[in-house]
């Protein structure tokens, strides 16, 4: 084995894969088992998926997911891969990951995407529209003032304020140029175009800026 193998820390994704002739719960059920399974083995993250109206994927809430997936391991770090932030409001995300973190100190990701749904029926059962997600890098922004204490609403969100959950975000092309002005680390997760993923990392390197939430 390599050096390079042998260093190498392992983590896991899971989309809450359904099987056909099994119910939805019974995915859900086997994330669960999968990660007691990828702790047992040494895996260093284990992260689950938002996705509304897939056929055959059961992961549709990540951090009521991510929850049950905390509380049923002790070592093994949970998140998400990940929030969609366009369908949500950056205050009440910030909550539930200041919940997770306050629960499970030290254990939480916080992963982001940019998605508002693949489909226009997934789009309008959620009030967006397939422009919501150019306004990724002000929630973004929006969102880690939540846990800064910096919102110029006046209105603290507890538990979040003052903690620090490790963020990613998950995109190529702008939401990588995003991620890099924002000095957030980024995760690739689609890995079919090789000469996209090249691209994209080149413009996250070029740009990219150091900031706070790159050191936690």
């Amino acid at each position: 084995m390599s050096s390079l193998i042998a260093s190498t820390r392992f983590s896991v994704l899971d989309r809450s894969r359904t099987r056909e002739g099994h119910p939805p719960a019974e995915a859900l059920r086997d994330t669960i088992r999968l990660a007691r399974e990828a702790e047992a083995l040494g895996y260093h993250r284990f992260w689950v998926s938002e996705h509304h109206g897939v056929p055959g994927v059961a992961g549709s809430a990540p951090t009521v997911l991510a929850a049950a997936v905390a509380a049923a391991t002790s070592t093994i770090r949970v998140g998400t891969g990940g929030v969609m932030l366009p369908n949500h409001q950056p205050l009440v995300v910030a909550e539930q990951f200041g919940v997770l973190e306050s629960l499970h100190p030290g254990r939480i990701d916080m992963g982001l995407g940019r998605s508002v749904g693949f489909t226009d029926g997934v789009r309008k059962a959620l009030g967006r529209d397939r422009h919501a997600a150019a306004d990724f890098a002000a929630q973004l922004a929006e969102l880690l003032g939540w846990f800064d204490g910096t919102s110029p609403t006046g209105v603290r969100a507890r538990p979040a304020e003052g903690l620090r959950v490790p963020p990613f975000v998950l995109a190529l092309n702008e939401g990588a140029a995003i991620a890099a002005e924002a000095g957030l680390p980024l995760v690739i997760g689609d890995l079919r175009d090789r000469e996209k993923i090249r691209r994209g990392i080149d413009t996250y390197r070029a740009a990219f800026r150091p900031s706070p939430w790159a050191q936690t």
